[in-house]
C-alpha cells in the first residue's frame, strides 16, 4: 500500500480523497492554487504545495508543477479526482513516466476511451449497445455524410470525438442544414478540444441519462454497482442524480452491468470508471465512459456500502477488488443535489465571501463540501461548492430526507441554487420518477424568473 499519496485537485474532491487517504492511513500531500490557499483541505494538510496562480491552466493543469509537487514530498501516487487531469492521458503516462502510480486507468484505456469514435468502436466490438450511428469519423464529403443521415434517420446530433462536459454537440433537423452543422462542430472541436474529427448519431427524442458505474482491479476482475440516473440536466450539465433508477426493471439493469464488466474485462480496464447510456423504450444505447470518479459517486457509495474512492486506490496498489459481483447488493435509495454558487434561476455564477454556513443533518444525510463560514468562493473555477446527498430506504423516504435537508442548508453572503432544488424536489412530476433530459430545461423554460 502507498505511504503518501499527491492529491492533484482542489474543492469538495479534494477533501474527499484526503479524507479517503486519512482512514487507509496513507499521508495526503495537496495541491494548491494562489486562489485555494484557504482552502479547508489546505489547513487540514499534513504537507501542501502551492503550484502556482489562480488561472487553472497555471496550477491544476500545470502537469510539470503537480509532478515536481509529487517529487519534492515524496508521494508514490498521483490522485487527479475529476475535472482537470483527469481524463488526460498524456498526464497518466506523464505520472508514471515520473515514477509515480497514476490512480486510475491506464493511459490506453483513458485514450481508447476518450476518444467518443474509438470508445464506441470498442464496446460495439465487446457487444455493448450503441446508439445507431457513422461507424468512425466524418469524412469532408458532403455526399457521403448526407447519405449516412438518410440512413440513420433525422433528426440526428454531430458530435465532437474528443468532446465532453456537454460541449461539442448540435442537433440537425433536415438535410439542408447538415453539411454546415458538420462544418460548424469540427471548427469548435478543434479549438476547444485540439481534434477535429467529429461523428454522426441517431438523435434520441425523449431519452433519460443511465449510467453504469464499475469497478476493475488489474487481475481482470470487474463489477458494476447498480446504476444512476443522472436525466435532471440543464444544457448537458447535471443538477440531480440518483440511484437506483425508477422504474427500469432489475434484469435490464443486470443485463448491461454484465456487458460493461466484460467489456473492462475485454480492453483490460482498472480502477474506478462509468460507462454513459441513454435509454428510451426499453433499450440501453451508448454514448461514453468516464475514466474516472464521477461528482455523483456517493449516491452509489450510499445504496451499496461501498466506499469508491478508497477502492481506486486498493487497486492502483495492485490489490484485488476485495468484493465479488455476488456481494455487490442494493440497499434503499439515494438522491444527490449539487449545490452551486450561482443564481438559483439565471445561473450566474456568484463568487464572493460566505457570511453564513449551516450544513444539514440526521439520518442518512451526507454532505460533501470544503466550504465554511468566512470561506471566498474564488471566480476562477466551476460554481460548485458541494453536494447535498441522502440515503433512504425508499425513494419516498429519499425524498422526504432531501426536503428536510434542503431547508435545514443555510448559506448566506453569495447565491445559491438550494431555491431550485427545493422546488424541484415537490415537483410532480419528478417526484413521480422518470423525467427525461429535456425534463428540466423545459421546466425552467415553463417557470422564468
Amino acid at each position: 500500500m502507498f505511504k503518501k499519496i499527491l492529491v492533484a485537485n482542489r474543492g469538495e474532491i479534494a477533501l474527499r480523497i484526503q479524507r479517503a487517504c486519512s482512514e487507509l492511513g496513507i499521508k495526503a500531500v495537496m495541491v494548491y492554487s494562489e486562489a485555494d490557499r484557504d482552502a479547508k483541505y489546505i489547513k487540514l494538510a499534513e504537507e501542501a504545495v502551492c503550484i502556482g496562480p489562480a488561472p487553472s491552466a497555471l496550477s491544476y493543469l500545470n502537469m510539470p508543477a503537480i509532478i515536481s509537487a509529487a517529487e519534492v514530498t515524496d508521494a508514490e501516487a498521483i490522485h487527479p479526482g475529476y475535472g482537470f487531469l483527469s481524463e488526460n492521458a498524456n498526464f497518466a503516462e506523464r505520472v508514471e513516466q515520473s515514477g509515480f502510480q497514476f490512480i486510475g486507468p491506464t493511459s490506453d484505456s483513458i485514450r481508447i476511451m476518450g476518444d467518443k469514435v474509438s470508445a464506441k468502436q470498442a464496446m460495439i466490438k465487446a457487444g455493448v449497445p450503441c446508439v445507431p450511428g457513422s461507424e468512425g469519423e466524418l469524412s469532408d464529403d458532403a455526399a457521403i455524410n448526407k447519405r449516412i443521415a438518410r440512413a440513420i434517420g433525422y433528426p440526428v446530433i454531430i458530435k465532437a470525438a474528443g468532446g465532453g462536459g456537454g460541449r461539442g454537440m448540435r442537433v440537425v433537423h433536415t438535410e439542408a442544414a447538415l453539411v454546415n452543422a458538420i462544418q460548424m462542430t469540427k471548427a469548435e472541436a478543434a479549438a476547444a478540444f485540439n481534434n477535429p474529427a467529429v461523428y454522426m448519431e441517431k438523435f434520441l427524442q425523449n431519452p433519460r441519462h443511465i449510467e453504469i458505474q464499475i469497478l476493475a482491479d488489474k487481475h481482470r476482475n470487474a463489477v458494476y454497482l447498480g446504476e444512476r440516473d443522472c436525466s435532471m440536466q440543464r444544457r448537458h450539465q447535471k443538477v440531480i442524480e440518483e440511484s437506483p433508477a425508477p422504474g427500469i426493471p432489475r434484469k435490464l439493469i443486470e443485463k448491461i452491468g454484465e456487458r460493461c464488466t466484460a467489456a473492462c474485462r475485454k480492453i483490460g480496464y482498472r480502477s474506478a470508471g462509468t460507462f454513459e447510456f441513454l435509454y428510451e423504450d426499453g433499450e440501453f444505447y451508448f454514448i461514453e465512459m468516464n475514466t474516472r470518479v464521477q461528482v455523483e459517486h456517493p449516491v452509489t457509495e450510499f445504496v451499496t456500502g461501498i466506499d469508491i474512492v478508497k477502492t481506486q486506490i486498493l487497486v492502483a496498489a495492485g490489490e484485488r477488488l476485495p468484493f465479488t459481483q455476488r456481494q455487490v447488493q442494493l440497499r434503499g435509495h439515494s438522491i444527490e443535489c449539487r449545490i452551486n454558487a450561482e443564481d438559483p434561476f439565471k445561473f450566474t455564477p456568484s463568487p464572493g465571501r460566505i457570511t453564513a454556513w449551516h450544513a444539514p443533518g440526521g439520518p442518512g444525510v451526507r454532505v460533501d463540501s470544503h466550504i465554511y463560514t468566512n470561506y471566498f468562493v474564488p471566480p476562477n473555477y466551476d460554481s460548485m461548492i458541494g453536494k447535498l446527498i441522502v440515503h433512504g430506504d425508499t425513494r419516498e423516504q429519499a425524498l422526504a430526507r432531501m426536503r428536510t435537508a434542503l431547508n435545514e442548508t443555510v448559506i448566506e453572503g453569495i447565491s445559491s441554487n438550494i431555491a431550485l432544488h427545493r422546488e424541484l424536489m415537490a415537483d410532480a412530476n419528478f417526484v413521480q420518477g422518470g423525467t427525461n433530459i429535456h425534463y428540466l430545461e423545459e421546466w425552467l423554460a415553463a417557470h422564468k424568473r
